[in-house]
């Protein structure tokens, strides 16, 4: 009996902005698998394609060359089944908290319609979402009177709010303090370790790569490529205190040589 396939698929893939002289290779011959439920975590350089690779998933940029294929369809367009949350929270400066957490469920199929007919299934699993995460209470603010780790928290239950099968975070914590950073990845851990989601997770912090996800991989300088998957078999849950741990401290010291290693600008494929 055949190996399922995985559940997101690279395969050789190229992707170059521009044409001519004025064109850039963004991504060279990157070739990665993804299976359904696993939690992985891309780094590497800056401007070594990471954010290209996530909107290539997500279907918001075709590839120039090879297949990127997302639960065993090509993806020649933006798919259903992605949540998408970054390092700015976008938060529609109009609605309440718990308005923009269902606004998925007011633009996504088979939702909309569903929606439509019956919104207090929706609405409740909004506040659960809100609950979890720690914003009962505040489903009636506005964006502007939260806190900038409440309103990344708020995005992240809007990227799940539908369901997704596929949640891909650029940089989702970036912008926030270190203190707030941490604490929401115990908040994004727990989240996943109850449902189970396939998670992308773009960043350039090694430790919050390590704290979160379970494979890593490294990617070159321009134009991206893969130069390792790394998978790191660190008991979950983790804590603060984990990233004390040897295993960790270990394992952190090894990506650290990799990404220097990666600052080499790697020749164009031929």
């Amino acid at each position: 009996m055949a190996a399922p396939r995985p559940f997101v698929e690279f395969d050789r893939v190229s992707l170059t902005y521009g044409e001519g002289e004025s064109a850039t290779a963004a991504l060279d011959a990157t070739t990665l698998s993804i299976e359904q439920g696993e939690f992985i975590a891309v780094v590497g350089p800056s401007g070594c394609g990471k954010s290209s690779l996530l909107k290539l998933v997500s279907g918001l940029l075709r590839a120039s060359g090879g297949n990127v294929v997302v639960a065993g369809q090509e993806v020649t367009a933006p798919i259903k089944i992605v949540g998408m949350a970054f390092q700015n929270p976008n938060l529609l400066p109009w609605r309440s908290t718990l308005r923009n957490v269902l606004l998925p469920a007011e633009i996504v199929q088979p939702h909309r319609a569903q929606y439509r007919r019956d919104k207090r299934p929706y609405v409740e699993r909004a506040r659960g979402l809100l609950r979890t995460v720690g914003l009962e209470g505040f489903e009636e603010k506005l964006p502007w009177q939260l806190s900038g780790g409440m309103q990344q928290r708020t995005s992240l239950c809007r990227a799940l709010m539908h369901e997704p099968e596929l949640l891909l975070l650029d940089e989702p914590f970036g912008a926030l303090d270190a203190f707030t950073r941490e604490e929401l990845w115990a908040v994004l851990q727990a989240l996943w370790m109850q449902r189970r989601f396939t998670v992308v997770l773009v960043t350039h912090d090694l430790r919050e790569a390590l704290y979160l996800a379970d494979t890593i991989y490294v990617m070159s300088a321009r134009p991206g490529r893969i130069l390792l998957r790394r998978r790191f078999d660190l008991p979950r849950p983790r804590s603060l205190e984990s990233t004390y741990d040897p295993r960790f401290v270990a394992a952190l010291a090894e990506l650290r040589s990799h990404i220097a290693e990666a600052r080499t600008p790697v020749p164009a494929f031929t």
